[in-house]
């Protein structure tokens, strides 16, 4: 008997866009013989409808004008049991900050990714950086803004990061994902306008010193025994990898596996498995790291638990060289998102 599965996506979170694209992928590849599949689309003013329509009408956006194959109150699939599982296709807030997960939880519907908790904790940038500093994970150095009372006390605050950080300096709002809101700023003129453009999008900010570092990304699945892929690194197009370079640019690079030796593979899969536990994550993460040039030492940069799902995503394409299907891979989620249901 199939299971039912809902599969959300859009959203009211600055990531809509790279949701209905995930979603699309997701939505193209799973076994329809083993799932009866129930897409949920969510509009950028919060309704819900559940949507029968083509299926490639929803990562162009046409989905929400396709009348005729879309039911309002999609939530009620969810609320009266309609579904067996969830598979939350939604980045940043509002569905992967622990709010769809809290929902889920409360209706007592098995789903896909970390629980409430952690899907919160690893949203927030700066609360993550609190937890994992108390083990001693390596990161790099740091200061909080907060939005509240830095318009009475900027030149104290400027100063303070400049004293501590110098320049270069990347600025990120605590919640956010895809790169959204996040500058790099080289001097004070930039450190002042990157704090301006991160406060549209929090009220939290990190700005956090800018290391000579390559990047490398790890893609852990698992619950109770988690395990690693082969690890991938991103030649950004531009000076970082910001939302442009990372859905925009042809000319960035992704490098599977990351051009490293056998021993730093090792380490930073090892690495990822350490921080994906202490963060209580489950289902599927992707642990971020910078590597710097000249040392060769990691340091950890941020976690995202739901990674990406477009056809050019790291999360799926580091499974793939690691021998697991796209199919396979939506398979095996929303199997350890019923598993955990259980214990």
């Amino acid at each position: 008997m199939k299971k039912k599965v809902a599969i959300i996506f859009g959203g009211q979170s600055t990531e809509h866009e790279v949701s209905i694209v995930s979603a699309t992928s997701v939505l193209n590849n799973i076994d329809y013989d083993k799932y009866e599949v129930f897409p949920i689309g969510i509009t950028r003013e919060g309704q819900w409808f559940h949507y029968k329509g083509n299926i490639n009408n929803i990562k162009t956006g046409e989905w929400e004008k396709d009348v005729e194959n879309k039911i309002p109150n999609g939530q009620n699939l969810l609320f009266n049991k309609e579904v067996q599982a969830v598979f939350p296709v939604m980045h940043g807030m509002y569905g992967e900050d622990g709010t769809m997960q809290g929902l889920c939880k409360l209706l007592k519907l098995p789903f896909v990714g970390p629980g409430v908790l952690s899907s919160a904790l690893c949203m927030d940038k700066v609360y993550t950086k609190y937890l994992l500093e108390r083990f001693q994970i390596k990161q790099a150095d740091y200061v909080v803004v907060n939005k509240y009372g830095y318009d009475d006390n900027k030149q104290c605050i400027i100063n303070e990061i400049e004293k501590k950080l110098g320049y270069d300096v990347f600025i990120k709002p605590a919640n956010s994902g895809s790169s959204v809101g996040i500058t790099k700023a080289h001097n004070r003129k930039e450190l002042e306008d990157g704090l301006l453009e991160a406060f549209k999008h929090d009220k939290r900010i990190l700005v956090e010193k800018a290391i000579n570092a390559r990047e490398v990304e790890v893609a852990v699945l698992g619950n109770r025994e988690p395990k690693a892929a082969v690890p991938g690194e991103i030649v950004p197009a531009k000076e970082f990898y910001d939302f442009e370079a990372k859905y925009n640019n042809e000319n960035s690079r992704l490098l599977i596996p990351a051009d490293l030796n056998d021993k730093q593979l090792e380490e930073v899969k090892d690495l990822a498995l350490k921080i994906y536990t202490l963060l209580d994550c489950e289902g599927l993460s992707r642990v971020d790291f910078l590597m710097d040039k000249d040392t060769g030492e990691f340091y950890f940069n941020e976690v995202n638990t739901i990674p990406g799902f477009t056809q050019i995503s790291m999360y799926p394409k580091l499974w793939n060289a690691s021998g697991k299907s796209y199919s396979e891979l939506i398979d095996e989620l929303i199997s350890l998102g019923i598993e955990r249901e259980t214990y």
